[in-house]
């Protein structure tokens, strides 16, 4: 596959690339989530625009940051609402490809009175994603839910670019070592983290920063020089689906605008916290002016 980046012109440049993943949102609420075998009656269903790279690319652009996404699309209705809440968020869609008969992809979850959730995602055009080029960019954000081969080109040309990467590991998955030499920041959970090989291995592998996202607990920044304690926010989460996207997405764009790590993961935990007092993953991703208050009000 022949790859240009050098295509890219000044009017190209953009804060922040995400390369990742679109999907439909299906969304079942119901008062707990079934153990399997189970099945429990729901409470309410509404379909919303997601996947971990549309709500990255959505929350970073909400946070202030001008946003290229590099995805996959079908030719089909889902695909069509996807692209207009692309617009409708001012975030540059020109290299999310059109792939035609290939359905759009779709995540379908459960979400409990509170606040948990199970999902399954069936990647669809997901799965054909490929990296031809990206625009210069301050900050390349990519996840898993399209081709590692795609992240990895993507990385290589943002590293040609002068562009910090950040990789959030999700789903977790073995990871090729070529990838983690790329990745400058890497965004885990817990469970990913400890999947991946931990955190000393991950800083061994070239990164120089590890974020564990700890959920209400808030997260923690480790590089070489220790460990770092970013404290939660306390609100009355009701759905934390795309709470991880939100802090990924939040914190790309404030390193894009320039803010040091710590400050920038200070706003993206304010934004995560935000995103669970709403229903669904796009809907709920906050704006910066309401970050930008629950910062000034301490949390």
């Amino acid at each position: 596959m022949t790859v240009d980046l050098h295509d890219a012109t000044d009017t190209d440049r953009v804060d922040v690339c995400v390369v990742g993943s679109a999907n439909l949102d299906l969304v079942a609420g119901t008062d707990r989530l079934p153990a399997p075998g189970e099945t429990v009656l729901g409470t309410d269903y509404a379909e919303h625009p997601g996947g971990k790279g549309l709500n990255q690319a959505v929350a970073a652009a909400r946070a202030g940051a001008h946003t290229s996404f590099v995805s996959a699309v079908g030719s089909d209705d889902a695909g069509r609402r996807l692209l207009a809440v692309m617009a409708a968020d001012g975030i540059d869609a020109t290299r999310v490809r059109d792939a035609g008969d290939v359905p759009t992809g779709r995540a379908l979850i459960g979400v409990s009175s509170s606040g948990e959730n199970s999902i399954i995602v069936v990647p669809g055009a997901n799965a054909v994603v490929v990296v031809d080029s990206i625009p210069t960019a301050t900050v390349v954000l990519a996840q898993l839910e399209v081709p590692v081969e795609a992240i990895v080109q993507a990385f290589r040309l943002a590293r040609e670019c002068g562009a910090t990467t950040v990789l959030n590991p999700a789903p977790a998955r073995e990871l090729p070592t070529e990838l983690l030499e790329l990745c400058d920041v890497i965004v885990p959970n817990e469970h990913e983290a400890e999947l991946l090989g931990g955190v000393a291995h991950l800083l061994a592998s070239g990164a120089r920063a590890v974020v564990i996202t700890l959920g209400a607990r808030g997260a923690a920044l480790h590089t070489v020089d220790g460990v770092t304690e970013i404290a939660p926010f306390a609100v009355v989460a009701i759905d934390t689906t795309g709470a991880g996207d939100t802090f990924c997405g939040s914190l790309s764009a404030r390193l894009a605008m320039g803010e040091p790590l710590d400050i920038a993961l200070r706003y993206a935990s304010a934004a995560a916290a935000l995103s669970t007092t709403r229903r669904g993953a796009v809907p709920s991703v906050p704006h910066v002016d309401e970050v930008a208050a629950l910062l000034a009000s301490g949390g």
